[in-house]
């Protein structure tokens, strides 16, 4: 199983029914293929939309069904859709459950940069900052590492996308919770123990006596 899809399983089971759930571009859109049996979530996207799934089948693309990112989607039964205005507002309103976005970077203190890197011609961070400020609960998804580099270290060298704590860490090694006394260990990836864990990661965890293996679905 490649990284990417251990992650985005592994968030997936964070979902709970009637959730309102916005993902972000990149990896975090891999969460929608790995929701539990029985569960219903209520994908919303920035562009104006509310109800987006993965495509059925091939060749179902639409130009114009996009998500945030571009990239083709499809919709359920009796999805909404909305001008850009209207969706900004359900985010900085407090309206979404869950947020589940990208990383380039998450410290000690559970703060998140991920739109930026200086002096790149890279995309701006989008709704980033409004959906990190907004959301009930904030899920970061990302590789543990970038070429052999730590991401989760003790503070952040790259821009802020928000001062707020971010509620859970799920990389392809660990699950990982920033708490006020700093980012709690609470999982470790099947054949991943801790003292890999913390040979890849720059900030201090927090190791409880026991930690337990990420159990993904079939």
């Amino acid at each position: 199983m490649d990284e990417k899809t251990v992650i985005a399983k592994r968030i997936a089971q964070e979902l709970r029914n009637g959730n309102l759930v916005n993902l972000g571009i990149g990896l975090p859109t891999l969460v929608a293929k790995y929701l539990p049996a029985g569960v219903q979530v209520f994908f919303q996207s920035e562009n104006g939309v509310i109800g987006m799934q993965p495509l059925p089948e091939p060749g179902a693309a639409s130009d114009a069904l996009t998500d945030a990112g571009g990239s083709p989607t499809s919709i359920i039964p009796g999805a909404a859709a909305f001008d850009s205005v209207t969706s900004f507002c359900l985010i900085r309103g407090g309206h979404l459950d869950v947020t589940v976005l990208g990383g380039l970077q998450v410290d000690e203190a559970g703060q998140l940069a991920n739109w930026m890197v200086p002096g790149k011609m890279v995309p701006g961070m989008g709704g980033a900052m409004d959906l990190v400020s907004g959301a009930k609960r904030v899920i970061v998804g990302m590789t543990h590492t970038a070429k052999g580099a730590p991401k989760i270290l003790k503070k952040c060298n790259l821009p802020l996308t928000s001062i707020r704590r971010v509620d859970l860490v799920v990389t392809e090694l660990a699950v990982i919770r920033p708490t006020a006394e700093g980012l709690v260990l609470q999982e470790v990836a099947d054949g991943v123990s801790v003292s890999d864990v913390i040979a890849a990661t720059e900030a201090r965890l927090i190791v409880p006596p026991s930690v337990p293996t990420m159990q993904l679905a079939a």
